[in-house]
């Protein structure tokens, strides 16, 4: 079986409201991709190792950053993944 974000891959949408200001926040993308300039390009099971979050290549998860435009409020939200066939 296959998983994958179904926000990295654009097959969902995602907007939770801010837990400051109740504002729709905005996805920046998965937390990983932020470590450095080669991280985007790494072997994504690999780079769950070193997430900081241990259980989310079992469970299935993808972290993603998700960004107040209001309020500057940041927030990391574990996104399900999918089984692709």
């Amino acid at each position: 079986m296959t998983y994958v974000c179904p926000l990295c891959n654009c097959l969902t949408a995602s907007s939770p409201n801010c837990p400051k200001c109740s504002q729709p926040m905005v996805d920046q993308g998965r937390l990983m991709d932020t470590f450095d300039d080669y991280s985007p390009y790494l072997d994504i099971e690999g780079m769950k190792k070193a997430d900081g979050y241990p259980e989310d290549s079992y469970d299935h998860q993808c972290p993603h950053i998700f960004l107040c435009l209001s309020c500057g409020e940041q927030v990391t939200q574990l996104i399900d993944e999918m089984i692709m066939a």
